[in-house]
């Protein structure tokens, strides 16, 4: 049987540390770049007896947001719950989560419908040391507020998938919930993964956990289907379970039979107290507050007439599409609006290299210089020399250009004795390009090009080409 006669179901749950002051429900900093084991951590994000938990507003009112910007539903009654199972990363015993009743439901995303929104904490972080099966835990993450994203059962390939996930941590980014960096673990993505022969009912759901990159999402994905395509093949049947993912050989391993939501025993948490959102004024239109969603900005961008890779470039990359958008609002004119988006997305973004953060380039600096390339004052040679020279030095490009003789030549008069020595200096292209070899002109005016180290308008210099050879 071929894998194209299987149908695929996928769904995705995401979770996203959200960036806020201090943890879901303590004083406790939250701090994704702490190094120290076991710093930020209290009696109440320890579990100690007789403390009381305090909800974080500015957590909720990030996923509110999260909730606004694909248009799900927000609750107007939500609660908390305990989640109960053990393990050493949950101090409690038990995680504070939602369950019947989450912030937000619905919503629509890249084309995936989603299921819910809600806010939990985070776990703390087990590291498994050496061949003694020593284990430690730093409790510095455990209380962190976690906002976690479930999709329908909708998407039908890893591709799509790793799309939604891009899709979901760029929103975060825009929105200032999250950085959701997948390599710190600010953002963990799991999909269940089901086949079928019968593209109306889902095959059996097989969970694959914590998956820290978007190449490892559309890896495992791909192959947990290839997996479970070749166990019905050969009569088995596919296990309801959790799985692992080893990047290293690019497999999944099974780790536990899948869990059940009974299997937590869910009961609203008796500390918290129930809300009701349209009470509070801090919730009332989020919309309001938001900024410029990347699908909108990606359909503006795209409006001006850009490629779609720079597109995508300027969206993904807030420093460099903010610059983009800063030099295109002094330019005005459309054409040097795409002269610009092709110099800043390949050669400003080649010579910033990794340190696109660090842009010492003045957008009206870049202006200038595309002003001059425009009006026909400086070749794309020297353009790109004197980019350079702004990139590690700054000033005015028309003062490079006039200090290292940049500037283009489009006087004819002063071409003239050049063109006609390099016509005297090569008698044999001369003659192939009388008798009909156009490329020989090209040879000619790269010739004049060299001659001029590069200031002579080459436009020009094919028009003086072509009168003093008839």
């Amino acid at each position: 049987m071929e894998q194209s006669d299987y149908t695929a179901t996928i769904g995705l749950e995401i979770h996203a540390e959200l960036r806020t002051q201090s943890k879901m429900f303590c004083g406790s900093k939250n701090d994704p770049d702490e190094t120290r084991p076991n710093v930020n951590v209290c009696p109440v994000c320890m579990a100690h007896p007789g403390t009381l938990p305090v909800i974080n507003k500015e957590a909720v009112r990030h996923v509110l947001r999260v909730g606004a910007a694909v248009g799900g539903t927000i609750a107007d009654f939500t609660e908390f719950d305990r989640k109960n199972y053990f393990y050493p990363d949950i101090p409690k015993g038990y995680q504070i989560s939602q369950y019947k009743y989450p912030l937000v439901s619905g919503g629509l995303l890249r084309d995936v419908h989603l299921t819910r929104i809600h806010l939990e904490e985070d776990t703390a972080r087990s590291t498994h040391e050496g061949k003694a099966g020593a284990s430690l835990v730093d409790f510095n993450r455990a209380g962190v507020p976690l906002m976690e994203l479930v999709t329908e059962p909708v998407i039908k390939d890893s591709k799509q998938a790793g799309d939604f996930a891009r899709e979901l941590q760029l929103l975060l980014r825009y929105l200032g919930a999250s950085e959701a960096n997948m390599e710190k673990g600010e953002m963990r993505v799991e999909a269940n993964v089901s086949v079928s022969k019968d593209a109306k009912k889902f095959g059996t759901k097989v969970e694959v956990k914590n998956l820290n990159s978007f190449r490892a999402v559309e890896r495992a994905i791909e192959f947990e289907i290839v997996r479970q395509i070749e166990v019905l093949e050969k009569g088995g049947e596919v296990t309801q379970e959790t799985r692992g993912w080893n990047e290293s050989n690019g497999t999944t391993f099974s780790q536990r039979k899948k869990e059940s939501s009974h299997d937590y025993r869910y009961f609203p948490d008796p500390d918290l107290p129930k809300l009701t959102l349209s009470e509070i004024a801090e919730f009332q239109n989020l919309s309001e507050t938001l900024p410029e969603l990347p699908w909108v900005r990606r359909e503006r961008l795209h409006a001006l007439g850009l490629k779609l890779d720079a597109v995508e470039f300027f969206v993904r990359d807030k420093t460099v599409g903010g610059f983009f958008e800063k030099v295109a609002e002094h330019l005005g004119d459309k054409e040097k609006v795409l002269l610009a988006s092709n110099y800043i997305s390949s050669d400003l973004v080649g010579l910033a290299g990794d340190s696109l953060a660090d842009f010492t380039i003045e957008p009206l600096e870049f202006s200038e210089l595309i002003d001059m390339v425009s009006a026909g004052e400086l070749s794309s040679r020297a353009a790109k020399d004197i980019l350079a020279v702004l990139w590690s030095e700054g000033g005015s490009p028309r003062a490079i250009a006039e200090a290292k003789g940049l500037l283009q030549k489009n006087n004819a008069e002063e071409l003239e004795a050049t063109v006609q020595q390099i016509v005297d200096a090569h008698p044999a292209v001369v003659a192939e390009y009388k008798a009909g070899k156009q490329q020989s002109l090209q040879f000619l005016i790269g010739q004049g090009m060299k001659v001029t180290k590069g200031a002579a308008n080459p436009k020009i210099l094919g028009d003086l080409f072509k009168k003093v050879l008839g």
